[in-house]
């Protein structure tokens, strides 16, 4: 049996087909959005390995990863290990003794010998050099996070896909920050 088709319904078929895949295309891209409002990025400061990928591959200008400190781990040493050099010239404020490239992390005298330190989030660029410092010799009190006000929650984060310890998680919304010391 010869099916003859014709022209005009060969196009026709063929378009009737292309609209119902853009549909299922369309119904595909809006359930992975939605699925994806329950879930956002997060750094999970026990994997991160403070690599520098945070400042370089986010899709924002400015990186929505900040170092936060989390003060009550903090020794409030006065050689601090996340603020000063490996071999700092001095003990004092100069650019050239500071470990972080942006003047992110600020230090005030407390008392002898204890110092408070404080992160300017608008300086911060996410390059996790304090990060990599305090982790190696000090007790790891400052940590990267995404910040939720600036991210933009990406369904495919870049630097999730660059970050080489896997670092990167998706978390509830309900809980959307990994804080070292509590459970997650």
């Amino acid at each position: 049996m010869k099916d003859n088709m014709s022209r005009r319904r060969f196009l026709r078929e063929c378009c009737w087909g292309g609209a119902l895949g853009a549909v299922g295309l369309a119904a595909g891209f809006a359930a992975s959005k939605a699925a994806g409002k329950d879930f956002v990025w997060q750094i999970d400061p026990f994997k991160c390995i403070s690599c520098g990928n945070c400042a370089t591959y986010c899709v924002l200008e400015e990186s929505a990863v900040k170092c936060v400190h989390k003060h009550a781990m903090c020794g409030y040493c006065k050689l601090c290990t996340g603020y000063y050099e490996p071999e700092p010239v001095a003990l004092d404020t100069a650019a050239e003794n500071q470990l972080c490239p942006t003047g992110a992390i600020g230090r005030k005298y407390v008392e002898h010998p204890y110092y408070k330190y404080s992160i300017d989030e608008k300086l911060c660029n996410g390059c996790a050099k304090c990060v990599k410092g305090c982790s190696a010799f000090g007790n790891g009190s400052l940590f990267l996070q995404v910040r939720h006000d600036r991210c933009l929650n990406c369904n495919e984060c870049s630097i999730a896909v660059a970050c080489p310890s896997v670092a990167f998680v998706r978390v509830g919304v309900d809980k959307p920050y990994l804080i070292k010391g509590q459970a997650h």
